[in-house]
C-alpha cells in the first residue's frame, strides 16, 4: 500500500511538472516566435527562453526518483 502511494506521487511529480512546463512553453513559444519573425537575430535568447521551463520537468524527475528510491527503501 506504502510502495503504490509513493508511486503514485511520483507519477503525479513528473506528470503534473510535465503539464505546467509544456503550458508555459505554449506561450513562451508564440512570443519567441513573434519576436523572431520581427528580428531574426533574437533567435539565441528565443532557443533560452524555450529551455527554461524544461528544467521544471527535471525538478519534477529529481523529485520522483528521491521518492521512488529514498522513501520506497
Amino acid at each position: 500500500m506504502e510502495l503504490g502511494l509513493i508511486a503514485i506521487g511520483a507519477g503525479l511529480a513528473v506528470g503534473l511538472t510535465g503539464i505546467g512546463a509544456g503550458w508555459a512553453e505554449k506561450d513562451v513559444g508564440a512570443a519567441a516566435v513573434g519576436a523572431m519573425t520581427e528580428d531574426a537575430s533574437l533567435f539565441g535568447k528565443g532557443m533560452i527562453l524555450m529551455v527554461l521551463p524544461e528544467t521544471i520537468v527535471i525538478f519534477g524527475l529529481v523529485v520522483a526518483i528521491l521518492a521512488v528510491f529514498v522513501l520506497g527503501a
